[in-house]
């Protein structure tokens, strides 16, 4: 995958652009388990998921609360610890073996500084905020399982029910009961 195609999902960017980007981003290889956040550190980059997946959790009391299931090509951060440079509330890890491109936040503000067009980082910025008004809303069970089913199916082919179910806000009992009805 190249960094022009993952720039063009954001964006119309130049070939300069694409070149700087390339030049201030960069790649790497992670196990299953492999953490790029954890609870208590402060975020300092974009990532985005070339392949495998990952989930974003927080520990409350000893449960693990999902709070984002991350695949291909898809950005993941943890948004209030990157735009207030404030201790995270989540961790992130590998949930299976992963590649991801790496984008440090004063390697975006270097390249905001070259070129005004990286502002369009600020759409990514967006969707993430996007899923906690979604689930959080009022949406019924049904309607929220319909939602996956219909925008992300490949999350029911990757990650178990009960992770699922978490990140739905949903009991996996409720779960199983939605999917039964489905």
């Amino acid at each position: 995958m190249t960094n022009e195609y993952i720039l063009n999902g954001i964006g119309k960017f130049s070939e300069l652009d694409c070149e700087l980007f390339d030049k201030y981003s960069t790649r790497q290889k992670l196990n299953k388990d492999e953490f790029i956040l954890k609870q208590g550190e402060i975020c300092n980059s974009f990532h985005f998921v070339l392949k495998g997946s990952f989930i974003q959790y927080q520990i409350k009391d000893v449960d693990e609360k999902i709070i984002d299931l991350h695949l291909g090509n898809e950005w993941m951060f943890n948004q209030d610890s990157l735009t207030e440079q404030i201790p995270s509330k989540t961790n992130i890890k590998a949930y299976s073996n992963s590649e991801i491109l790496t984008l440090s936040l004063n390697g975006f503000h270097f390249l905001c500084s070259k070129s005004q067009t990286f502002l369009q980082f600020a759409k990514i910025l967006n969707q993430n905020k996007h899923r906690t008004s979604l689930f959080d809303s009022s949406l019924n069970p049904l309607e929220k399982y319909d939602f996956i089913s219909k925008i992300r199916p490949e999350l029911t082919n990757t990650f178990p029910l009960k992770l699922i179910a978490s990140y739905l806000k949903l009991a996996p009992e409720t779960l199983s009961r939605v999917r039964a009805t489905f």
